[in-house]
């Protein structure tokens, strides 16, 4: 948020820094005005970033699942609570906060505004676990800059080989593959054969599924893997 531009870019150190690119649904207009604005003056809290860039909410909602609005909060939850409240507030500020909305009230101005002033609740929400960062960073990411999600599960799947094993398997053994679908081909000159490439936290390994196999599975693989 304090750093990034539209595009990735690989910095000095050879590191990358993700641009706001691969944020899903979020506009590149309205990211270069946040850039824009930024370049201005640094933003003070949420409320001041919302009053200066024209997010929608599920831009807000998406950036602090991801943890970009981490630096006006202490963690991801807590930034998507303020996030609520802001357009809760925002809401409310679009109704009108009228004496009679808050009550029979003085007709004192200062009074009226003490009364309807928004009062801001620290999150109840606890931090996310590091399986639900990673998942978010997918949901709003389709990538993470934490752990590969096999990593996470591999003490609960004992039995599926790791790509970089697989080398070592005997010729002819049956064995189990598991990881993220990162390439999905079925060419027409491959009489109904199905290519899969999947990814693990060690590399790729690949599947050829028959035309049979396809058949009893065509929704998972189509739609599902």
């Amino acid at each position: 948020m304090q750093r990034s531009t539209w595009r990735c870019a690989v910095l000095a150190d050879d590191t990358v820094q993700l641009g706001f690119c691969v944020v899903n649904g979020l506009r590149q207009e309205h990211a270069e005005e946040l850039v824009r604005q930024r370049q201005d003056r640094q933003f003070d809290s949420l409320e001041d970033f919302k009053r200066r860039v024209p997010l929608s909410k599920e831009e807000l909602r998406t950036l602090a699942e991801l943890g970009a609005l981490n630096c006006f909060a202490d963690h991801r939850r807590a930034a998507m609570w303020e996030v609520e409240e802001v357009m809760h507030d925002d809401l409310l500020g679009s109704a009108g906060c009228q004496p009679a909305v808050c009550g029979n009230l003085p007709q004192t101005s200062s009074v009226r505004q003490a009364a309807c002033a928004p009062q801001k609740k620290d999150s109840p929400l606890p931090h996310m676990t590091l399986p639900e960062r990673v998942r978010a960073d997918y949901e709003t990411m389709n990538l993470t800059t934490g752990p590969h999600p096999m990593q996470l599960l591999r003490e609960a799947l004992p039995n599926v080989w790791r790509a970089t094993d697989l080398a070592q398997a005997r010729h002819g053994a049956t064995v189990q593959i598991a990881g993220n679908v990162i390439c999905r081909q079925r060419p027409g000159t491959a009489k109904g054969f199905v290519f899969i490439s999947l990814e693990d936290e060690t590399g790729v390994s690949n599947a050829i599924v028959d035309p049979n196999l396809f058949e009893r599975f065509r929704l998972l693989i189509t739609e599902e893997a």
